[in-house]
């Protein structure tokens, strides 16, 4: 994998696009329990009867794993300047999780909802939490970082700077 200085267009695009989806998801989720469980109830498994958040948790997972392949084939921007080997590896780390999260939550939502898995249901609700908590944190990172530091780190995910 390459270093850059920004990340690509269709990285940025990517990253804004699976943002907004996640918090459409996230906030639309509060009572897909009790529709899993009417599916559960009415024996329903398989791939009929999805639902807007079911069909944009789908889209949302295959665009991440779009992301992940431009990530590794474009590569992403090095430890801004004056990053401390701490802050770098914290950094790394935190996408490393964020990844992670992103992944397993449509996933598990998957598995519970095509599987009919009801495990996966339950774990795939903390899992979502979870994202969230870390995408705020994410954001008030970046946010320290561009307003804080001024170092330009929110520069590197604007399609309007550079390329």
């Amino acid at each position: 994998m390459s270093t850059t200085d920004r990340y690509s267009k269709p990285q940025i695009v990517l990253h804004w696009l699976i943002a907004l989806i996640i918090i459409f998801e996230w906030v639309s989720g509060d009572g897909m329990g009790r529709v899993f469980r009417a599916r559960m109830d009415s024996g329903t498994i398989g791939l009929e009867g999805g639902t807007p958040h079911v069909w944009l948790g789908s889209i949302v997972f295959v665009l991440i794993l779009i992301r992940i392949v431009l990530r590794w084939v474009q590569g992403a921007p090095g430890a801004l300047p004056g990053s401390s080997a701490l802050m770098t590896k914290a950094a790394e780390w935190g996408h490393r999780v964020l990844y992670a999260l992103m992944i397993a939550a449509p996933a598990l939502g998957a598995l519970a909802w095509y599987g009919g898995v009801n495990a996966a249901s339950e774990l795939r609700e903390t899992v979502a939490n979870a994202l969230m908590i870390v995408a705020l944190g994410h954001a008030v990172i970046a946010i320290w970082h561009q307003f804080i530091k001024r170092d330009g780190a929110l520069n590197r995910m604007r399609l309007s700077a550079g390329r």
